[in-house]
């Protein structure tokens, strides 16, 4: 769990006033407070952004960071992770070629339904 998953459960624990001898799970204290997970939160922003990125013109330089892949020698070892990769594996796991992903980006509508769509079924909402 990230840093910021914790301080954003402890300070609504803070809010909430509860204190250690009352303890409830980090999945209860969104509930109780009517909010969203901080994950979800995270993750429909970060795809929003992918969406931002892929409408940009071709010669926009956010736009060619994603495609870029630099032309040096590797190192040994697990290879970093890159905002690249990170946007490869998040297409792959919605099961959506990028052609498809980008099309969808294209008309706004479509994409907020997709990112809608991919946090309700990650985050148990349907």
């Amino acid at each position: 769990m990230s840093r910021s998953f914790s301080f954003h459960s402890a300070s609504l624990r803070r809010i909430l006033r509860i204190f250690w001898p009352r303890q409830i799970s980090i999945e209860q204290v969104p509930e109780e407070t009517n909010q969203e997970s901080m994950q979800t939160i995270i993750s429909r922003r970060w795809w929003k952004w992918i969406g931002h990125v892929l409408r940009k013109e071709d010669t926009s330089i956010t736009r060619t960071a994603v495609r870029w892949t630099p032309e040096m020698k590797t190192k040994r070892g697990r290879p970093k992770t890159t905002w690249r990769r990170t946007v490869e594996i998040e297409m792959k796991e919605t099961g959506q070629s990028s052609g498809t992903i980008e099309r969808l980006a294209r008309d706004r509508l479509a994409w907020r339904n997709f990112v809608a769509a991919i946090n309700a079924t990650r985050h148990g909402r349907k």
